[in-house]
């Protein structure tokens, strides 16, 4: 087989496209940018991919670009960011607290906030619509690395509903406003408890182009039933988690890869109800960025 990427021709190439060669610009990003392209240069080498085949998987991707937002958990990327900061953490002795894991493209910036400190309230209720499925129930606490109590904390929840379906993205268009979705103000004691409509697991989009790339792959396109997870406190790193009901027939096989030991509650149907008892445990922050999110791009309303 030929080996033209480590030609000086295509060397060259690769500098002069990245701009290495050139002043200007940021030296970050051009050395990125090379290893990119000397990494996909090297793909199409190996396997020996046609121009067709090149143009036909552009087109996908122009295609899909829309569905980007489940083809990243799909195919592993985000699980792997994940991995990475896991390791990043280890290495600099940052182990211990509740695993994070992906955040997923459905999140929409701007839930109700409600006061949900439980030695004022009641539990929070998160569902605004009919839904005719069982109760689910959870509650716990949160608290800090060495167990002391987090004061102040605001935890983001959301999940889809019955059908698998999330407000905002329904494709039915039958669900209010920030259904199935609340910002929680928790009190001194850091304790939670709110209640909502039992989610449901759901596949991608059929026809979509996740789904047509898991089939591809030879894959399926179906997540658990779950709740997703933002949880922010003064003096401690932001959480992005999710758990995953450790019942459901795609617990242990998450096309998303978004399970993991410690985030996989059964949830305890003996009193007509799912209740669901979850204790979170957050990091101290080490500095300013560690109390924000990402700046991934989100949905707002």
């Amino acid at each position: 087989m030929t080996d033209i990427v480590n030609s000086k021709q295509v060397q060259d190439l690769l500098d002069t496209a990245a701009g290495i060669n050139q002043s200007g610009g940021n030296p970050r990003v051009k050395s990125i940018m090379r290893d990119l392209l000397e990494g996909l240069m090297t793909t199409i080498e190996k396997h020996d991919i046609s121009e067709d085949e090149f143009w036909v998987a552009l087109k996908f991707l122009q295609d899909g670009v829309g569905e980007f937002g489940l083809i990243a958990p799909g195919v592993g990327i985000e699980h792997f960011l994940d991995l990475h900061m896991d390791a990043k953490d280890a290495e600099a002795g940052l182990e211990g607290g509740t695993p994070r894991t992906i955040e997923g493209p459905l999140y929409v910036a701007g839930a109700p906030l409600i006061e949900g400190d439980l030695s004022k309230t009641n539990d929070v209720n998160l569902t605004d619509d009919p839904d005719d499925t069982e109760t689910m129930v959870m509650s716990g606490r949160i608290t800090g690395p060495d167990g002391e109590q987090v004061k102040d904390a605001i935890m983001h929840v959301w999940h889809a509903n019955s059908k698998g379906f999330y407000s905002h993205f329904d494709p039915t268009g039958t669900q209010s406003p920030f259904n199935n979705r609340r910002r929680i103000k928790l009190g001194e004691d850091g304790r939670y408890s709110f209640h909502s409509k039992m989610p449901c697991g759901y596949a991608v989009p059929p026809g979509g182009s996740a789904d047509q790339l898991m089939k591809v792959l030879g894959r399926h396109g179906n997540r658990p039933a779950h709740v997703h997870f933002f949880i922010e406190a003064p003096g401690y790193r932001t959480l992005t988690t999710q758990i995953n009901f450790g019942d459901d027939p795609h617990a242990h096989d998450d096309f998303a890869f978004g399970t993991r030991e410690g985030l996989l509650p059964v949830p305890d149907r003996s009193s007509g109800s799912s209740e669901i008892h979850f204790d979170f445990k957050l990091q101290r922050a080490k500095s300013d960025g560690d109390q924000s999110f990402s700046k991934r791009a989100r949905a707002s309303a």
